[in-house]
């Protein structure tokens, strides 16, 4: 069972699950549509029919607005940073993948992801992609055993160029020259915009920043629009740089800061998270933690906490820790879990 996007990534997926001798069946989720722009289902179940394979469509609109939009719009409002694309993986994309599969009696999932998994003591772990431009295994840390062990990842070895060449040698020329997604699917440019379309009018007002002596530095456009350690964008000019230090939702204040390193945290909590094996994880030091796609690799030491969080002891101080968004584990390429920084 693939999930198809129509783009490039799913469409060379299929290629290389059929030259692999599996029967392959395509669904397409209908997540979310920009002005009702439908070309990609068309794009997917055309490229099924030129393969001959059976092609599904799930609708899962309504889901994906309670569940993603809804929550990204809800983080906002509260201050804090959401990661729509690790929620939208980990609790929608893949358990969604697994129940259609169960539906149709199919035993393996497989998407255009590029990672790879390994079987350690025990355990599957997601890896990094062969392709680090590419890699997208700091999306995948939620995935439970029961998904992993099913899972068949073709791209995980893979560069993007070379799986676009794989497509127009096979002469799939539109599929080989789809652009890539950039950003949130439903907001891939700017989420302001997005919140001031659909949050109700009155509910983002002007407010103020102020320095950490408490002096006010100037007007902001509502709190909703600004994340910790925003540099650019700030609208106050002064003769040196500004950070967003913290946000405070109930006094539609903005706290901002000219010294970087009144950013940096020596540790973080972490809820919601998902752990592959404790034994490999809690209480080692050679774990990296990340906090951004592609940024900041730091060495910690990670251990659970009475109330159910868990604590993550940063070997280095790290700026821009911004509560709401995601924390993955590592060690080498592998992916021992991750969280929610609280």
């Amino acid at each position: 069972m693939l999930g198809m996007s129509g783009g490039t990534d799913s469409s060379v997926a299929a290629l290389v699950l059929l030259d692999a001798g599996y029967e392959v069946t395509g669904v397409t989720f209908r997540f979310y549509e920009k002005g009702g722009d439908t070309e990609y289902l068309d794009d997917a179940r055309d490229l099924c029919g030129h393969l001959g394979i059976r092609h599904l469509v799930y609708d899962a609109r309504d889901l994906f607005r309670e569940r993603i939009v809804r929550y990204f719009i809800r983080e906002y409002m509260a201050g804090r940073t959401p990661v729509p694309c690790t929620l939208c993986n980990n609790y929608l994309k893949w358990p969604l993948l697994q129940q259609v599969a169960d539906r149709e009696g199919i035993a393996c999932l497989s998407t255009g992801h590029y990672v790879r998994k390994r079987f350690i003591d025990g355990y599957w772990h997601i890896v990094c992609g062969e392709d680090p431009d590419k890699d997208q295994s700091f999306f995948l840390w939620g995935l439970p055993q029961d998904i992993l062990s099913r899972m068949l990842l073709p791209l995980g070895g893979l560069s993007k160029a070379r799986v676009r060449e794989m497509a127009a040698e096979r002469g799939f020329m539109k599929a080989a020259c789809k652009r890539d997604s950039l950003g949130v699917c439903f907001c891939p440019m700017d989420y302001r915009t997005f919140l001031k379309e659909h949050v109700p009018s009155g509910k983002i007002s002007p407010g103020y920043f102020y320095d950490e002596a408490g002096a006010c530095l100037g007007k902001h456009e509502g709190y909703p629009f600004y994340t910790i350690g925003q540099r650019r964008g700030l609208g106050i000019y002064q003769n040196k740089a500004l950070f967003v230090k913290e946000i405070l939702p109930q006094e539609n204040r903005i706290v901002v800061s000219d010294n970087l390193r009144a950013l940096e945290k020596e540790e973080m909590f972490l809820t919601d998270w998902k752990v592959v094996n404790p034994d490999a994880l809690f209480g080692k030091e050679d774990v990296i933690v990340k906090i951004r796609y592609r940024k900041q690799a730091n060495r910690c030491v990670v251990m659970p906490e009475e109330d159910g969080r868990l604590r993550v002891r940063l070997c280095e101080p790290l700026a821009s820790v911004a509560s709401g968004q995601a924390a993955a584990f590592y060690r080498d390429d592998i992916v021992l879990g991750g969280g929610i920084i609280a």
